[in-house]
């Protein structure tokens, strides 16, 4: 290696020194250190000698520090996550294992709840979970933490909401920013505490009174770190965008202006980003899937990129939707509204009456969406025959009643092959002007909302199916086979209802499952067993590597219709266009091969958090409506037993507490060998799926918790 690298060498090592370094992988360093493309195998050299000669170290995850003597990895030290507990104890979750560490409270050495650390494991105490002790923080997963603020005379302290955050956080006064008693705040960490010190902090945004309307939905906003404002600099981008297409933009493209196509969605929804169009010849279905062209307008590396990476997916709450895009974007240019002309990739395929698609094309098109459907509207027309409905819409209604047609055959191969369909209850919650829960009413799932399903399915198995057997670098969509340990815990589980499972070496095909599910239909304890199966499966993530869906018991599966909201859609529209234009070449796979996998673990990252959000706002609008609701009866049906009580599901999917003291009649106790609750002088029984009268006692809102109690004589109904 020349001088001039031996000089790159002493500034990779000072630039680590700098105070504000944090762990970076090998592509981040390089470009921080604004190393040319040319040089990047010398600069990997570079790096790989400073790791010899102990002046850096690398972690299990690829990131860049300095070389740390107290440091054991490669000896016995494991690197993972912290996930901590109310109580102050937590565990590490270690990639590549299954089994977690318990961390005992004593030895978390200031970490907090997702921070990365080093764990040493501990000699063991001969009980079967193995236990560690962290070494050190190597990265914190945030300095920010929202709670309540309290306050004293000359200090105050924060509760956080995050229950698994364990200690207050201290606020000295001139660090209060005048916060009072009741106010949700977001802090900024100064220190982390000590075995005998509590965290330490400084207010940074005061989000407002804990009875504030919209402050408990921003709390959750703001303790998921989901940025709810765009940056300035995206605005502007933003602002720049054209309100209808040029004629520069539909050179090259194929006009499907005159086929006729309608978008189908909910009546409020705004970002509409696929259309779909049908139609039959000679024996044929010819289904077109229509997809907003966003890339034309996000060009990657701006400023709208970088945010839309950020953000990862759109996020929607119970009410307000965070969006992935400005909706100048979302709602405007790129949205496929009816009678414009706006810019799409379409997925043309030829359907044979088994399912098959027997021929398809990719392109870059020009459409121009004939109707603004909505589910309800559709479902009138092929469910409800309503004469009025369809006398308003006459023209359409024979692709509708094809797309029914084809709908059916595409579900039914799917459920040939093994497809699971795990169709649970689910809910809308309705809220008034102050963002008080009124209604909570069954979401319809019906014959529209299947169709769309159906065509989306059909066009994404095409697309990852194509790019697959091209060999080029791509985003897919995976879901991996269930960990056998749990399938075998859900076998023994359903034996007792009289159900099994077939399973071969470790492994269950998914149409086991799937008949399963048809079996356990309108039983009581359908959604019990159907949730208990959701469980054993392992989450859906986003990766480079095509490792086949096993939910969708198919090989090629990606996310390509929803690039208006979820950045993996938008990344391989980039793919696609540049394969269409025949820009994809050695350079450019190579280009793409180089970030990817990033791309696809920030958005599975992205996608988890915001499912927690909208599951915890959910949550919590639901223990607000269940406040007004104290004192009354429902009836419900057991959905779980404990060895502290009974959780009983009301018909409009809210969930409670029956404590083991609140079940009236005899001391009871958990039988866990059959699953019930077992009383132990009248051996009154309590058991999964039983329908009960319940009395509701009591509400948590910080706790996002519901108490009831079995109403006196409100035994099985």
């Amino acid at each position: 290696m020349d001088k001039q690298w031996e000089t790159r060498k002493n500034n990779i090592v000072a630039f680590m020194q700098h105070e504000l370094y944090v762990p970076m992988k090998e592509k981040e360093l390089a470009i921080m250190l604004q190393v040319e493309k040319e040089d990047r195998e010398a600069f990997k050299q570079a790096l790989e000698e400073l790791c010899a000669s102990h002046k850096i170290q690398v972690s299990k995850r690829g990131k860049y520090m300095l070389f740390d003597e107290k440091s054991t990895w490669g000896k016995s030290a494991l690197l993972g996550t912290f996930i901590s507990n109310a109580s102050g104890f937590g565990c590490e979750e270690v990639d590549g294992q299954e089994e977690d560490i318990f961390i005992p409270r004593e030895y978390t050495n200031t970490a907090f709840h997702l921070d990365t650390v080093e764990v040493a494991i501990l000699p063991s105490k001969g009980g079967k979970r193995k236990e560690g002790q962290i070494v050190r923080v190597l990265e914190r997963s945030s300095n920010a933490i929202v709670g309540i603020y309290q306050k004293s005379r000359h200090y105050g302290f924060v509760v956080p909401d995050n229950g698994k955050i364990a200690n207050d956080i201290f606020i000295a006064s001139e660090h209060s920013m005048g916060a009072v008693d009741g106010h949700k705040v977001v802090v900024e960490l100064i220190s982390y505490g000590s075995k005998s010190k509590n965290p330490e902090g400084k207010v940074v945004e005061i989000l407002g009174h804990i009875n504030d309307p919209g402050v408990d939905i921003l709390s959750i906003v703001k303790g998921y770190d989901i940025p709810n404002e765009f940056p300035e600099k995206v605005l502007h981008q933003a602002a720049r965008m054209p309100e209808e297409i040029s004629e520069a933009d539909r050179e090259g493209r194929s006009d499907l202006r005159d086929v006729v196509m309608v978008t189908i969605d909910g009546e409020d929804a705004k970002d509409l980003d696929d259309a779909v169009s049908v139609s039959f010849e000679n024996g044929l279905y010819h289904l077109g899937v229509h997809i907003a062209d966003v890339t034309n307008y996000v060009q990657e590396g701006s400023a709208l990129d970088r945010e839309a990476l950020k953000r990862g997916t759109s996020v929607y709450l119970v009410d307000r939707v965070i969006p992935m895009l400005p909706h100048r974007l979302s709602n405007g240019i790129c949205s496929l509204n009816a009678g414009v002309d706006r810019l799409a990739l379409s997925c043309l395929m030829t359907i044979n009456d088994k399912g098959d698609v027997v021929d398809y094309k990719i392109e870059e098109t020009v459409i121009c969406v004939n109707k603004r459907m909505s589910y309800t509207s559709v479902k009138k027309i092929l469910e409800d025959k309503d004469l009025e409905e369809m006398e308003k819409y006459q023209d359409l209604v024979p692709m509708f009643l094809q797309m029914q047609e084809l709908s059916g055959i595409l579900r039914k191969k799917r459920q040939k092959r093994g497809s699971i369909d795990f169709d649970f209850p689910e809910s809308k919650i309705v809220l008034d002007e102050k963002g008080h829960p009124t209604e909570i009413k069954p979401y319809d799932r019906n014959v529209a909302t299947k169709i769309i399903e159906d065509f989306m399915l059909m066009a994404n198995e095409t697309i990852a199916q194509h790019f697959y057997w091209l060999e080029m670098p791509f985003v897919y969509r995976c879901h991996e086979n269930p960990d056998p340990e749990k399938i075998q815990k859900l076998a023994s589980f359903i034996y007792n209802f009289g159900y099994s499972l077939k399973v071969n070496k470790e492994e269950v095909h998914p149409k086991e499952i799937q008949k399963l599910l048809g079996k356990v239909s309108d039983t009581p304890e359908e959604g019990l067993i159907s949730r208990l199966a959701l469980r054993s499966m392992k989450q859906a993530k986003y990766t480079v590597e095509n490792t086949g869906h096993f939910g969708l018991a198919c090989e090629y599966y990606c996310h390509f219709t929803s690039p208006i909201r979820r950045y993996p859609d938008l990344q391989i529209h980039r793919i696609i266009k540049d394969w269409i234009r025949g820009r994809m070449k050695r350079a450019k796979m190579e280009h793409y091969e180089s970030f990817l996998e990033s791309v696809a673990s920030q958005s599975s990252k992205m996608e988890r958090r915001a499912e927690e959000a909208e599951r915890e706002t959910n949550k919590l609008k639901k223990v607000e409506y269940m406040e007004d609701h104290i004192g009354e009866t429902f009836e419900g049906v057991i959905s779980g037993v404990t060895a502290w009580g009974l959780y009983v599901e009301l018909p409009n999917t809210v969930e409670g507490l029956i404590h083991i003291s609140k079940i009236p009649g005899d001391y009871y106790l958990y039988d866990e060998r059959s699953y019930e609750m077992v009383g132990r002088d009248t051996g009154r029984r309590y058991k999964l799926g039983q329908t009960v009268k319940i009395v509701v006692v009591d509400t948590d809102k910080e706790l996002r918790t519901i108490d009831f109690m079995i109403e006196e004589n409100g035994e099985e109904v």
